[in-house]
């Protein structure tokens, strides 16, 4: 699993909403964007299951689902400061450019930018950290592993 955007890494228990934070969904872990991270890419290859402003959830080759969250409370936003690149059905490379945004303009409207990736109804024990929390990531670099 790759990040989505560039950021610093956060443990899911600090993302301030409860969804995330129990790993209601999954585990995973959380980006902190960077103000300058304005393009979102596929984090594996795979399959877009759904496809919203402000969230995507891919299916692996392997059936495994992820998804990615732009910031919380956006859905809010209706759109207002991300661009959709690609459609539901559609195959995706890892790296792949899926959405841009704005965070500086997300964060303005009053949005947490907290971007969960999440292993969806993954075991906690089969992801292994490839970065830690506190960390700098680039878009693309490998956040963790899912065995």
């Amino acid at each position: 699993m790759h990040a989505p955007c560039a950021g610093t890494v956060r443990d899911l228990s600090d993302v301030p909403d409860v969804v995330f934070c129990e790993r209601m969904l999954g585990p995973g872990l959380a980006l902190d964007p960077f103000a300058f991270s304005t393009q979102v890419l596929a984090p594996v290859d795979g399959t877009l299951v759904a496809v919203h402003p402000h969230a995507f959830a891919l299916r692996a080759g392997d059936g495994r689902g992820v998804l990615v969250h732009l910031g919380l409370d956006t859905v809010e936003l209706a759109g207002r400061g991300f661009v959709i690149h690609r459609s539901v059905g559609e195959p995706v490379r890892t790296g792949d450019l899926l959405l841009t945004w704005d965070p500086v303009d997300v964060a303005a409207a009053g949005r947490t930018l907290s971007c969960p990736v999440i292993a969806l109804q993954a075991d906690p024990a089969d992801l292994a950290l490839l970065a830690l929390p506190g960390q700098d990531v680039v878009a693309g670099q490998p956040l963790f592993a899912w065995s």
